[in-house]
């Protein structure tokens, strides 16, 4: 202790204590306890508590770098990084989002946000900062909304929290969406495609024109979701980035008939890993598929480049079944039950002109 109330020497620091807000508080000065150094803290002491007193007292103003600082500053956005306020929120999802999900956000932070916005405060933030980089970005409009996403989070959530006063990402609009018309395939196309292949990939992708599930739910498939009895499946797993994960809606979690082809190509995949747990295996090494990447570059572009037809994504066999059921006459509520939407509005405003007229 010394002479000076709430000023305490220890070694080659000095450590100084008062209470704000009913919290004791003590911070540390990295200054030798000389009699001058003692004298000249006791007074700062002094005044802080007279500016605690008249309420005009500002953490940051005397310790700075303090973790206190944040917590009581009323400027507190100017002490905190877009870095730091990134990682504190990206940590916070890490236990309630799915591992897919996690890995987006951290190629998001890590490769795009931080490189551009992490030297600088959350006050320093200005809607021109972000406005003129996303028209440099050179990348689709949903995408650049993607990469938005962990930042307007972030500062939502900071505003909020009070570390900021104004939200600038309030004046970053969500940049709009194309609608791409569906561009299904055809009689002709469906057999050219499957005509290229053989065995198991082939009973992959016929299923996968006639089921309408999405690539990771295919390849999260196993026997016992199929109920040959009752000519139905159910969809609980997906697989992505080689982890099993549930379906990417609740909606997703559904039961769907299955027709005659679907049927067939269950049936013809029996030869190959009947008393497996997932239903298709990569033929290559006689193993569950890993993702659904590796039949797009490996299955699916080699049989469309053979079959000499345009080329469009695995994910235009969902487009395709939509298209085919609702020529036949399908009621778009079951449509949009057996492809894991949650309404119909989707089925209308997408699949509208495969809808016969009343």
């Amino acid at each position: 202790m010394t002479k000076y109330t709430g000023v305490v020497a220890r070694g080659d620091s000095v450590l100084i204590d008062f209470t704000y807000n009913g919290e004791r508080c003590r911070e540390t000065l990295r200054t030798k306890p000389t009699k001058t150094a003692l004298r000249d803290i006791s007074r700062k002491r002094e005044a802080i508590l007279h500016s605690i007193a008249m309420g005009s007292f500002d953490y940051a103003d005397h310790f700075p770098n303090s973790p206190k600082a944040i917590k009581y500053s009323k400027r507190s956005g100017d002490l905190i990084s877009i870095e730091s306020a990134l990682k504190k929120w990206l940590k916070g999802k890490e236990t309630r989002c799915q591992f897919s999900t996690i890995k987006d956000y951290n190629s998001i932070i890590y490769h795009h946000l931080i490189p551009e916005f992490g030297d600088i405060s959350l006050s320093e933030l200005e809607s021109d900062d972000v406005n003129d980089w996303i028209n440099i970005l050179g990348i689709s409009n949903k995408r650049i909304n993607n990469v938005l996403s962990p930042l307007r989070q972030t500062l939502f959530d900071a505003f909020i929290d009070g570390h900021i006063d104004r939200n600038p990402m309030d004046r970053v609009k969500a940049l709009p969406l194309e609608q791409q018309e569906p561009n299904p395939f055809n009689q002709y196309e469906r057999g050219a495609v499957l005509s290229q292949l053989l065995g198991q990939e082939k009973n992959l992708i016929l299923f996968a024109f006639w089921s309408g599930l999405r690539s990771s739910e295919l390849i999260g498939l196993r026997w016992k979701d199929i109920d040959f009895d009752n000519n139905r499946l159910y969809v609980r797993k997906a697989m992505v980035r080689r982890r099993e994960k549930s379906t990417k809606t609740t909606s997703g979690l559904r039961t769907v008939e299955l027709n005659e082809q679907s049927t067939l190509a269950l049936k013809s995949q029996l030869d190959f890993t009947k008393g497996q747990l997932r239903i298709f295996h990569d033929p290559k090494y006689n193993l569950p598929w890993a993702d659904d990447q590796v039949i797009r570059k490996r299955v699916w572009k080699p049989a469309i480049k053979a079959a000499q037809i345009e080329y469009r994504s695995p994910y235009k066999t969902r487009h395709t079944f939509a298209s085919m059921m609702l020529s036949q006459g399908k009621n778009p509520m079951w449509v949009a039950q057996q492809m894991g939407h949650k309404d119909w509005g989707m089925i209308r405003k997408v699949y509208g002109r495969w809808i016969p007229p009343d």
